[in-house]
């Protein structure tokens, strides 16, 4: 019994090894001044998987001498690990600022991963001449970068030090900054203010005096970078593959009427989904009914699919595909040269007189007013923001009477449509109160508030301050007690916020996880498609993987897998993948459950993510058979 208790330690150890190595080079690439130091620490480690894949073939155990400088490994592994994760991410100003402190760390794992090798006794193991010569190799590679330290840029410190101290650097300083920081386009200075947001929340509102000297640094290289490459960024490769490379279009994404891609998806009563502008031409031809379903519809409002646009644009994202830009307003004029707007001036001017100044009555019925005006056409909504609407309707989002508030409310949200409103809304310190009206208003005031919210989430910034404002457990109880509409608006704001990772710990701290699987398991509720999209992006995160994985969910995924659509088939691939990495007992749930037959069908008839989703897990699975095989 004791040599088989021993034998299954190590084959648990080399197992755990080989999965860490594979976690390292599935990595990203990073891009900051780490670049160098990060590519080989994962160029080294990746090449130690040979050593664990040949071992865990062979039928041989492992001395107890081999099993403790394999755990030392294994420590060492789970440090580089641990650090790559934290450098690449988070701010890259932050990053090289602190570069030294980095640097050590680089090394010290370096000297760890080494020293464990030192103890390895090559001549125990039954090993290949061609894994055992690789090893001495990668062996040889890390005592040499343990015997020196990485010299820093010192031209990088001059710069640094020159940009903080001088009022308007010299343009070849900033220049030099942008590149080395990888800070060259606007794309990269979103992401970088969004982490910079980040750790200033994190540090629980006492950003002390590091952050003061990034945002100052921050600011100039950003001014620098929007004067000299205004363009939002797409690489040359990027361009060739959106010019030559023709991924086939899910089912789930193309407009029933026009069969091409959908820009601005929106839903009708019956439930299905359209292109905007398409659905539109067809009820201003008259009908009454719902072109793929031939049902009656029960009223003509168009209601923004934001949750199918996201995954729209995320499939774009990974496909190399030029996200679809949504078509101008395309409302027929009338004939006899009548304009578009109906944007009077002298009328609003009246209408925001009645909402600083009003009665009760005079606020609701003027407020009332600007919601229809907002929502009819682009012109308006300048119109109203320009004339200062946005700080009286904020105010009147505390009023006591509901259906003022309600007004408001949607006022502002038809307002949020137009791009630079979302700023004014947001700098007119709207979210706290709207989260309140998500908390606190009738039904249609928080469902609005919920639409309202995701609106503004379209920012990166925002999301990190909706989600602080509280606006999450709020959007949760909606989902759990609102109407149909309701739960979609939820739904929508709640998966935009979670793109964002401190949402996503959030979400789960929240108790999303329950209701989420009670939507997945109710196949008539409608919100199957919903629920999913949101599993998948929370079980990205630890917390969320092992909320997920507590609340029982393998076998209406492996359902899913079998029966869904092909976008729910290849979230729930997706989130059992998580589950299912690194969890022997999810792993097994799901064989058990005959998982495997049903992604086997997946890895030949689902999307491309779901074969790649697909074919993880049944190589996971694989494993469980060879390892019992082993073992009998």
């Amino acid at each position: 019994m004791g040599p088989t208790e021993d034998s299954h330690e190590g084959e648990l150890l080399l197992s755990r090894l080989s999965e860490s190595t594979k976690a390292i080079s599935e990595l990203s690439d990073c891009r900051n001044v780490f670049k160098k130091m990060y590519g080989n620490l994962v160029r080294r480690a990746k090449l130690l998987s040979p050593l664990f894949e040949e071992l865990r073939d062979s039928d041989e155990g492992l001395d107890d001498d081999v099993v403790k400088a394999f755990e030392s490994l294994r420590l060492g592994l789970d440090s580089a690990t641990e650090l790559l994760n934290s450098v690449n991410g988070g701010s890259k100003l932050y990053l090289a600022l602190q570069r030294e402190k980095i640097a050590q760390k680089f090394h010290l794992v370096t000297e760890q991963i080494e020293a464990a090798l030192s103890e390895i006794h090559y001549d125990k193991l039954n090993l290949s001449e061609e894994v055992r010569e690789q090893i001495e190799l990668v062996h040889a590679q890390f005592q040499r970068a343990k015997g020196r330290i990485d010299t820093l840029d010192f031209q990088l410190d001059i710069d640094l030090a020159t940009a903080q101290k001088e009022k308007e650097p010299d343009p070849a300083v900033l220049k030099r900054l942008s590149e080395k920081l990888h800070l060259k386009t606007i794309n990269d200075i979103k992401k970088e203010s969004l982490a910079f947001h980040e750790m200033v929340i994190s540090s629980n509102g006492d950003p002390g005096d590091c952050f003061e000297k990034m945002s100052s640094l921050f600011k100039k290289i950003k001014d620098w970078v929007q004067t000299e490459n205004p363009q939002v960024d797409t690489s040359e490769g990027e361009k060739g593959l959106i010019k030559h490379r023709s991924p086939v279009i899910p089912d789930d994404f193309r407009c029933p009427i026009s069969l091409e891609l959908m820009k601005d998806p929106v839903i009708v009563s019956t439930g299905q989904t359209y292109e905007r502008s398409c659905i539109q031409k067809w009820l201003d031809a008259g009908h009454k009914t719902c072109p793929k379903t031939q049902q009656t519809l029960l009223h003509t409002a168009l209601t923004p699919n934001y949750v199918l646009k996201s995954l729209i644009a995320l499939w774009c994202e990974s496909n190399g595909v030029e996200l679809p830009k949504k078509q101008a307003n395309c409302r027929s004029k009338k004939s006899g040269g009548g304009s578009v707007s109906d944007c009077d001036p002298a009328a609003i001017d009246a209408l925001l007189e009645k909402l600083a100044n009003g009665n009760t009555e005079q606020q609701r019925a003027a407020a009332g007013e600007l919601r229809l005006l907002a929502k009819r056409n682009a012109d308006n909504r300048v119109c109203i923001a320009e004339a200062g609407a946005i700080p009286l309707l904020v105010e009147l989002l505390s009023s006591p009477d509901p259906r003022t508030q309600e007004h408001a409310v949607t006022a502002l949200l038809n307002l949020s449509i137009n791009e630079s409103n979302k700023g004014t809304i947001v700098n007119a310190g709207a979210i706290p109160d709207i989260v309140d009206v998500l908390k606190n208003g009738s039904m249609e005031a928080r469902e609005n508030a919920a639409a309202t919210l995701f609106s503004l989430s379209v920012i990166d910034e925002n999301k990190v301050a909706i989600g602080a404002a509280g606006a999450i457990p709020a959007l949760i109880t909606l989902l759990c007690e609102g109407t149909p509409r309701g739960k979609k608006d939820a739904a929508t704001a709640i998966f935009n916020l979670s793109i964002y990772q401190g949402n996503k710990a959030r979400a789960v701290k929240a108790g999303i996880v329950t209701p989420l699987m009670r939507l997945l398991k109710d196949a008539g509720g409608g919100m199957v498609d919903e629920a999913l999209a949101i599993l998948a992006i929370l079980a990205s995160h630890p917390e969320g993987k092992t909320a997920i994985g507590q609340a029982e969910p393998i076998p209406v995924l492996v359902e899913v897998i079998r029966t869904g659509s092909p976008r729910n088939r290849e979230n729930s691939a997706a989130v059992l993948w998580s589950l299912c990495t690194g969890d022997f007992m999810q792993l097994k749930l799901s064989k058990e459950l005959g998982a495997e037959e049903a992604l086997k069908e997946l890895s030949e008839n689902g999307t491309d993510r779901a074969k790649r989703k697909a074919g993880n897990i049944l190589e996971l699975l694989n494993r469980i058979e060879e390892s019992a095989t082993v073992n009998t």
